[in-house]
């Protein structure tokens, strides 16, 4: 026999309102307004619960959000209950003191949390209860320190009480990694005053120390910059990467978990250059030796790197090793922990990375056998082709000894590559190389700064609101134009509109006014029977400003590049000169350094100041080798491309 239902079952769910940009709040509308409607000013409520439902509602009113067909009577009715309702909000929580606060606030459940703690700081309780009062009645009512904690008011009103609150349980260490290191997307977290930084070190102490510490927490620690203002030293820093990894194997040992990652091989049978295959969650790479045998040239091992292996896009040569955010998915955007000063990667980045170093690994093996050594071949690209091809002379390139220790060749790899990106450097600065201005030039390596032969080579999206709405509104898995029916659907508008002829009348009211926006802008067309991109030349820029944040503007056609200077004169996009991407410099900065980055392997500072950890022997300094390997054929794949433009650039105007 099935349950009964009970009245709270019947009870309709209260309203939130999250933002004008949240998936729900266009169905909640409707609900709003009909909540709006039946306040009664003459009889309002006597319960904080109630009086935050009307709160949100009267957000809904004020962002502009009214059921289809509403006239301009109508709204100007529910504009003003509203205004009613507000007043009488304001006089509830003015109202609240240290004799009715548990009951006033009573009932008050998680979804509005937030809101009410907002509530009881702009009528001034915080100043008006006492702290006994106020927090045993939050307490009461399910608040938790969480929440307290953001909430700026509160945290100064109760300062030395929410401290005393921190320090009773280890676990609340996890406010503090967030408040300094976790990049929260949600509430910025606020820490008492008096919460000093002898206080902070004991506590991530013992949360380092305690049995329920999280793995996720502990890496950023482990990551963290050492500070004295936030507790963190080297030593604290060991213990938790000593730590987490401990944890780490104990999850393993008793979890097979899923079999994931990516296999590369040569075929001796197959005729097309590569082959990729999924094996569920694995992904193989199979090559064909035959092709290999008939590349084995300097320029088609390099062209290998970026056309067989795909290093670099083919359309604007973009890396395609860099984590870029379009790449993350929903649960790795919102439910994965990460550090504000950490490179965000996903599955996406884990393998790509996993398979280019395969790949660098494979033909590294391959050229060998051959006797072709790759070191040769990037020397080859820099003291002859560089001179034969593009007439700049002088560079240089000095390979690593064969016979030397790979913790040897990965040293001599990291500073022949920084060698090489400061000979480019001089040379675009001065349009030729002096060897003896190399030679009494000292300054460290900037990747994201290093220069390009061409002003203005890529193309970026300015901070104007604008282009940040289109480009959520088109591409965003978030965004309110990706939902029409259950059969009528995609993961973007983008997708949507391309795979789909959609008319305007399908999409809903509160659609058609985002679309309209986008049709106004120039970046849609309604053409009676569908809505469709403008133009496609456009839209490609776009795609590219979302999936790899840049494009590049000497790879587009004559119509791309009118259709960005377009988008410029609009302030949509900027242009900036350099030879990687923001995107790419970063990449770089994670790998080599701590310019940006607190949880990359700074494998350039380490292998360089002799500080790299050798408990794995000759086996960790190869694959550091390898990951060498990759960062400068990627660097030889970019200077090409710069070269090769300003060329092309010349040519045209000769």
């Amino acid at each position: 026999m099935a349950e009964e239902m009970t009245s709270e079952d019947l009870t309709p769910r209260r309203i939130r309102f999250y933002g004008v940009t949240d998936l729900a709040t266009p169905w909640q509308a409707g609900r709003a307004v009909e909540i709006v409607e039946s306040f009664d000013p003459e009889n309002p409520p006597t319960l904080a619960a109630d009086l935050i439902e009307f709160y949100n509602a009267q957000q809904f009113i004020e962002a502009g959000f009214f059921p289809a067909g509403y006239t301009d009577v109508q709204r100007a009715l529910v504009q003003k209950q509203v205004r009613a309702m507000r007043s009488i909000i304001a006089r509830f929580f003015g109202a609240i003191n240290n004799t009715n606060v548990h009951e006033f606030i009573a009932a008050v459940k998680y979804d509005y949390h937030d809101d009410l703690l907002e509530l009881l700081s702009r009528g001034k309780a915080f100043e008006r209860c006492d702290p006994e009062d106020m927090l045993s009645a939050l307490k009461a009512t399910g608040v938790t320190l969480s929440t307290m904690l953001a909430n700026k008011r509160l945290v100064q009103a109760y300062d030395t009480h929410l401290r005393d609150l921190l320090m009773s349980d280890v676990s609340n260490a996890e406010h503090v990694v967030r408040k300094n290191w976790h990049r929260d997307d949600g509430n910025e977290i606020y820490l008492p005053k008096s919460f000093t930084p002898v206080d902070a070190r004991m506590l991530l102490q013992s949360y380092v120390d305690s049995a329920n510490a999280n793995p996720n927490y502990l890496g950023l620690i482990e990551t963290a910059p050492v500070s004295s203002q936030t507790g963190v030293d080297a030593k604290l820093k060991l213990q938790a990467r000593r730590r987490k990894a401990r944890m780490t194997e104990e999850f393993f040992r008793d979890n097979a978990g899923i079999r994931s990652g990516c296999e590369v091989g040569l075929s001796e049978s197959q005729d097309e250059p590569v082959k990729v295959e999924m094996n569920g969650t694995v992904a193989s790479f199979t090559y064909s030796r035959s092709w290999l045998d008939q590349t084995l040239d300097n320029a088609s091992i390099l062209n290998n790197f970026q056309h067989l292996f795909e290093f670099a896009d083919h359309r604007q040569v973009l890396l395609t090793l860099p984590a870029y955010p379009a790449d993350l998915g929903v649960f790795e955007r919102f439910l994965t922990t990460a550090g504000r000063a950490d490179y965000r990667t996903g599955i996406v980045f884990r393998t790509m990375d996993m398979s280019s170093l395969l790949q660098t690994r494979l033909y590294h093996h391959y050229l060998a056998s051959k006797e072709v050594d790759l070191e040769a071949v990037v020397a080859w690209f820099f003291e002859e082709y560089l001179a034969e091809e593009f007439g700049a002379l002088n560079f240089s390139f000095t390979p690593s000894g064969s016979a030397s220790l790979y913790l040897q060749r990965a040293r001599h790899l990291f500073a022949e590559m920084e060698s090489v990106a400061l000979q480019f450097a001089l040379y675009v600065e001065n349009g030729e190389l002096d060897r003896d201005l190399l030679a009494v030039t000292s300054d460290p390596v900037r990747y994201k700064e290093l220069p390009s032969l061409l002003d203005g080579k890529y193309v970026y999206a300015s901070e104007s609101e604008e282009i940040g709405n289109i480009l959520h509104a088109l591409f965003s898995d978030q965004s309110g134009l990706t939902y029409i029916s259950e059969t009528l659907n995609a993961p973007s508008a983008a997708e949507l509109l391309i795979n789909n002829e959609v008319p305007r009348r399908q999409f809903s009211e509160h659609q058609r006014r985002a679309v309209d926006h986008l049709i106004t802008l120039g970046i849609l067309e309604d053409i009676g029977t569908r809505v469709r991109f403008a133009s496609q030349e456009q839209f490609q820029v776009l795609m590219s400003l979302f999936k790899t944040q840049a494009a590049s503007y000497y790879h587009l056609s004559n119509r791309g590049r009118v259709q960005v200077d377009s988008m410029a004169e609009k302030g949509w996009v900027t242009r900036r000169a350099s030879l990687f991407t923001a995107a790419e410099g970063s990449y770089y900065n994670y790998f080599l350094n701590k310019v940006e980055f607190n949880n990359g392997p700074e494998l350039r500072n380490k292998y360089l100041h002799g500080s790299q950890a050798n408990e794995d022997g000759e086996a960790a300094h190869f694959r550091t080798y390898i990951i060498a390997l990759r960062l400068l054929v990627a660097l030889v794949i970019k200077m090409n491309d710069d070269f090769r433009l300003a060329a092309e650039k010349d040519e045209s105007f000769d």
